[in-house]
C-alpha cells in the first residue's frame, strides 16, 4: 500500500464523466493544490470530498479494462475473446495476467489501489472536516456522513473479494511505516458497520435533484442490509450461525420500512431511466456513446472489434421459468417446447437477453448459422447466439454505435426484498414475509409471474430465491459474488457451459440444439477461489506482513 500513502498530499483533477453532463461529482478544482489551500476554503474543502466518490466502483464492464466480469466469471456468460486476461480468468489463474507486462486484472489489483485511494481522501477529510470554515452554503454534518459511507463502502468491496484486509482509519505521512498486517474478516466487518452506523444520523433521506447520486440514509442501510447478507452467507459463516442472519434480515427490513420506494412498473429499462422510485443511489449518467465505454465487450454485430466479449451462456437462459406455470423449463409438466424455446418464458428473459429472432431496433436478431448477428465471414460475433440485452439498450445501433442511458445502479430496491427473502428464510424459514417479499418482485406489472408455490421447504424456497436473485439482478454485478459467498462455485461455474445452435430451415422455420461449447470457454473453479488473492505487488511490498490467502 506504500504506492497509495506514501505519496505527497495532493488534490487530482477528477476526470469528467460527461462533457454534457456536469453534475457535483464532475466540478472540481483545475489545479493541483496544497494541503493548506484545500482545508482553508470550504468550497474546495467541499469539492475535496466529492471527489471520494470517484473511487466507488460505478461500471458493469469491469475485469480488464473494458472485459465484464459480471458474466464472464460467473455462469451467466463467456467471452468469445481469447485474449490472456479472458485465458486467465477462465482458467482460474487470476495471478498469471499479473506477471505479464505488469498489468492487473481490473477487479483485483485496481479495485485494491482504488478503495484504498478512496479511503486516504475519506479519512484525510475526516481528520480535516473540524478545521475547515464552513459556512450556511455547506452541510459538514452531511459531508462526514458521505465519508463515513463511502469508507465503508469500499471497505466492503475489499472485504467481499479478499477476507479480511489491513483496516486504516487515519493519514499516514509520506515516512510512515504503513506495513501493517491484514485485520480479521470479523474487525472488518464491525469497522464498516460503525460506520456505517454512524453515517445513517447523519445523511438526509433524499436529495433536490441538483444532488442526485449523493448517498443517503436510505443508501447506508441498504449497504448494511448488503454488508451483513454476505457476512450471514457460507463463505463467512461456516457454522451456519442464526444471529448473524437475523441481523441481515432486520437490516432489510429497516429499509423496506422507510417506506420511500418502491418497485418500478417497468423492468425492461431498470437502468435506463433518469430517476425511479426503485433506485436507492445511482451514477448518475447522460447518453454516453457506446466507443470508450463498453466498447466490444456487448458491441453490436458491425461495432469495434465485434468480437462478442460477453455472450450470455445457455446455462443462464435456463433459469427463466416458463410464465403460464411458473415452473422450471426442467419441470416435465412446465409446458417447455425446446423447439419454442423462448415462447411463454419469464418476461424478464426478453428484456435481458436478445435471442434468436427476437424483434430488435425494427428487425428481427439473426443467431442462426449464416445470420447476421452470429457470424460473418470468419468472425464470430456471439459464441452462444446470445447478447446481453440488459447491457446494450436498444438506442445502440447495430452499426455505428450510437448513445444510450445506462446508469450504475448501486442499489435498487429489488435487491433490499431479495436480501430480506434470503435471511428470513435462513433465520426462519419460509415464513409468509419471504413470500410476501419474493411475490412482490414477481408481481412487478411488466413481469407478473405465478407467485411462488405454498408449502416449499427451506431447501426449497432457498432455490428458488437463488434463482430469482440470477433472473432479477442480471448482469448487474452480482451473480459472481453471490456465487463467491455462497462457495458454490464448483457447483455452479465449473459446470459444463452451454450456448444454442441454430439452424434456420428451407421454410423459415428454426430448429435449436442446446450444444456444450469448446473448451476454452468452460470454467475452473476450485473451493480457494470463493476469495481472491491479494495482489502480489502488495505481497512483496509488504516484506511479508501481508499474508496471501490460502490457495493462490
Amino acid at each position: 500500500m506504500k504506492a497509495i500513502y506514501k505519496t505527497a498530499f495532493l488534490f487530482m483533477v477528477a476526470a469528467a464523466v460527461s462533457a454534457c453532463n456536469k453534475d457535483y461529482l464532475d466540478r472540481a478544482p483545475s489545479v493541483n493544490l496544497s494541503e493548506q489551500n484545500i482545508f482553508s476554503n470550504p468550497v474546495l474543502a467541499a469539492q475535496y470530498a466529492d471527489n471520494a466518490y470517484n473511487h466507488l466502483i460505478d461500471e458493469y464492464a469491469r475485469f480488464n479494462a473494458h472485459r465484464g466480469i459480471t458474466g464472464q466469471a460467473s455462469d451467466e456468460a463467456v467471452s468469445g475473446n481469447g485474449e490472456v486476461s479472458i485465458r486467465t480468468l477462465t482458467n482460474g489463474t487470476y495471478h498469471d495476467h499479473y506477471e505479464r507486462g505488469g498489468a492487473s486484472l481490473n477487479d483485483i489489483g485496481d479495485v485494491w489501489a482504488r478503495s484504498y485511494a478512496g479511503i486516504r481522501v475519506a479519512n484525510q477529510m475526516l481528520a480535516k472536516i473540524a478545521d475547515v470554515p464552513w459556512t450556511t452554503a455547506q452541510s459538514p454534518a452531511r459531508i462526514k456522513g458521505e465519508m463515513l459511507f463511502i469508507r465503508a463502502f469500499l471497505y466492503f468491496e475489499l472485504i467481499k473479494r479478499f477476507g479480511g484486509v489491513p483496516i486504516v482509519d487515519k493519514v499516514y505521512g509520506a515516512n510512515d511505516d504503513i506495513d501493517i498486517p491484514r485485520n480479521t474478516y470479523e474487525e472488518c466487518l464491525n469497522f464498516i458497520i460503525k460506520d456505517l452506523k454512524e453515517a445513517d444520523g447523519l445523511l438526509p433521506s433524499t436529495y433536490d435533484n441538483s444532488n442526485n447520486g449523493r448517498a443517503t440514509s436510505g443508501a447506508s442501510k441498504t449497504l448494511r442490509s448488503r454488508v451483513l447478507l454476505f457476512a450471514a452467507s457460507k463463505l463467512n459463516n461456516e457454522r451456519n450461525d442464526l444471529e448473524k442472519w437475523k441481523l441481515a434480515a432486520a437490516a432489510a427490513k429497516e429499509v423496506m420500512d422507510m417506506n420511500l420506494y418502491s418497485l418500478q412498473a417497468t423492468y425492461a429499462d431498470i437502468l435506463n431511466v433518469a430517476s425511479s422510485t426503485e433506485y436507492i443511489m445511482i451514477k448518475v449518467r447522460g447518453p454516453r456513446i457506446i466507443d470508450g465505454f463498453l466498447l466490444d465487450f456487448a458491441m453490436s454485430p458491425g461495432s469495434g472489434g465485434a468480437q462478442g466479449q460477453l455472450n450470455p451462456t445457455q446455462n443462464h437462459v435456463d433459469l427463466y421459468e416458463m410464465k403460464t406455470t411458473g415452473k422450471a423449463i426442467t419441470d416435465p409438466t412446465s409446458g417447455y417446447n425446446p423447439q419454442a424455446p423462448y415462447a411463454n418464458r419469464d418476461p424478464r428473459l426478453a428484456a435481458n437477453i436478445l435471442y434468436n429472432d427476437a424483434p430488435w431496433q425494427g428487425l428481427k436478431m439473426e443467431m442462426w448459422s449464416g445470420g447476421k448477428d452470429y457470424l460473418s465471414g470468419n468472425v464470430t460475433y456471439t459464441a452462444t447466439r446470445y447478447y446481453s440485452r440488459k447491457l446494450w439498450p436498444e438506442p445502440y445501433k447495430r452499426i455505428g454505435g450510437g448513445t444510450a442511458l445506462l446508469n450504475f445502479v448501486f442499489f435498487r430496491y429489488a435487491e433490499v426484498l431479495l436480501n430480506y427473502a434470503e435471511a428470513q428464510n435462513e433465520a426462519v424459514g419460509p415464513d409468509a414475509s419471504v413470500y410476501a417479499a419474493i411475490n412482490q418482485i414477481r408481481a412487478r406489472t411488466s413481469v407478473a409471474m405465478p407467485a411462488l408455490p405454498a408449502g416449499l421447504s427451506q431447501q426449497q424456497m432457498r432455490d428458488r430465491i437463488r434463482n430469482e436473485r440470477a433472473v432479477e439482478l442480471a448482469f448487474e454485478d452480482f451473480r459472481w459474488y453471490d456465487i463467491m459467498r455462497w462457495k458454490a462455485g464448483p457447483q455452479i461455474v465449473a459446470q459444463p457451459m452451454y450456448g444454442m445452435d441454430v439452424i434456420k430451415n428451407a421454410n423459415g422455420s428454426f430448429t435449436y440444439n442446446k450444444v456444450l461449447l469448446p473448451a476454452n470457454m468452460q470454467k475452473v473453479y476450485l473451493d480457494y477461489m470463493h476469495r481472491y488473492p491479494i495482489p502480489r505487488t502488495e505481497i512483496y511490498k509488504s516484506k511479508g506482513i501481508l499474508k496471501q490467502n490460502e490457495g493462490w
